[in-house]
């Protein structure tokens, strides 16, 4: 019997992994495969799985390669690695971060990911600013409510797909005027459900909006994913300069050591509505380059102050999405940018590790 290792990676493509909700060669939870005459064997990870869902998975490989080979000889190992690879299906994930509130953040970050999926990435948002999300009303999305789906016994969150983004935020979960009272445990158990709880599709990038400062939600996140990288957003006036550097030297943390892919100017200058052709530097002017600097990263933009971007944002059609602004290009240009810092930064540098749990203490 000639079998083709190809139709068989793409059976095995339709069976879905318990814990994430993809599938088993996305997640890389297949190993030493082989095929022999009419053999086929392999073996696959289910680390953290109940009994019942491996036998149910068992079911499933078998019967998704049957389809194809009928008469084929199947061995099926499981295996019991210890190896966490949480979102293994995203091959970048980008936090967005600034030391204090007001500066824009998730204005960036939200045409950050736009602008990524305008230039042909697939690309995820997720909204972890859990006491101010902006991103609802930001993607126009206010009223819509995540889909909630059934997979092997367990509840599982579909993203909101929006403008070819997938989305998550708590603002999708409460109601739009509801106070959101949460303490230190409950705000990481949150981000640690927005992560092993949704199912995020196969992205090349995920940009997580995170909050304002270096606390309880910063450090979950780092001690439950491997972050590719932060960007740090920062206005050019000293104030501001001097929380982002503490945001920046959060990632910095020799036992964080999650790299800096640069620094975000935003309201570098003002442009007036009547005089386009008019820039003032109401904030001052260099502290993008000086976060830079000191980061050793680069300076991805800077991003003007200007009427239209707001009344977009509050519209819910961010500015990158309008090819008639004169705006556009310097969100596109970011997402450029970041694009190619990120791709130095993973041929240059090592993956990120998870940070230990002790670092609380």
């Amino acid at each position: 019997m000639q079998i083709d290792n190809n139709k068989v990676v793409e059976a095995l493509r339709t069976v879905i992994d318990p814990k994430s909700g993809n599938d088993l060669i996305s997640m890389k939870l297949i190993k030493d495969f082989k095929i022999a005459d009419s053999d086929i064997s392999f073996s696959v990870n289910t680390q953290g799985l109940a009994e019942t869902a491996k036998f149910e998975l068992h079911e499933k490989i078998h019967t998704a390669v049957s389809a194809i080979y009928p008469d084929a000889n199947l061995d099926i190992h499981f295996t019991q690695e210890n190896v966490e690879r949480p979102l293994a299906q995203i091959k970048n994930i980008i936090a967005v971060a600034s030391g204090k509130g007001g500066v824009g953040k998730s204005t960036v970050s939200t045409n950050l990911a736009l602008g990524l999926s305008k230039l042909g990435a697939k690309v995820g948002l997720m909204d972890a600013d859990l006491y101010g999300p902006s991103v609802p009303t930001m993607l126009n999305i206010k009223d819509k409510k995540p889909t909630i789906k059934q997979l092997y016994g367990r509840h599982r969150i579909l993203p909101i797909e929006q403008y070819g983004l997938h989305t998550i935020s708590i603002g999708n979960l409460v109601e739009p005027q509801q106070a959101v009272v949460l303490r230190g445990p409950r705000l990481g158990g949150i981000i640690k459900q927005f992560i092993n709880e949704v199912i995020w599709p196969e992205l090349d990038y995920l940009i997580i909006d995170l909050p304002p400062g270096t606390g309880d939600i910063q450090l979950s996140l780092v001690q439950t994913i491997p972050l590719t990288g932060a960007i740090i957003v920062t206005t050019p006036q000293e104030v501001a300069v001097a929380d982002a550097i503490k945001a920046m030297n959060m990632f910095r943390l020799e036992n964080i050591k999650v790299p800096i892919v640069g620094v975000v100017e935003n309201m570098s200058w003002f442009i007036p509505d009547d005089m386009p052709e008019k820039r003032y530097k109401i904030f001052g002017q260099g502290g993008g380059k000086t976060l830079a600097k000191m980061s050793n990263s680069v300076l991805l933009g800077q991003l003007p102050l200007f009427t239209q971007v707001r009344e977009q944002s509050d519209l819910g059609s961010p500015i990158v999405m309008d090819d008639e602004s004169p705006i556009q290009k310097f969100y596109l240009d970011l997402a450029r940018n970041a694009a190619s810092q990120i791709q130095v930064r993973n041929e240059v540098l090592p993956p990120t590790k998870i940070v230990g749990m002790n670092m609380q203490n």
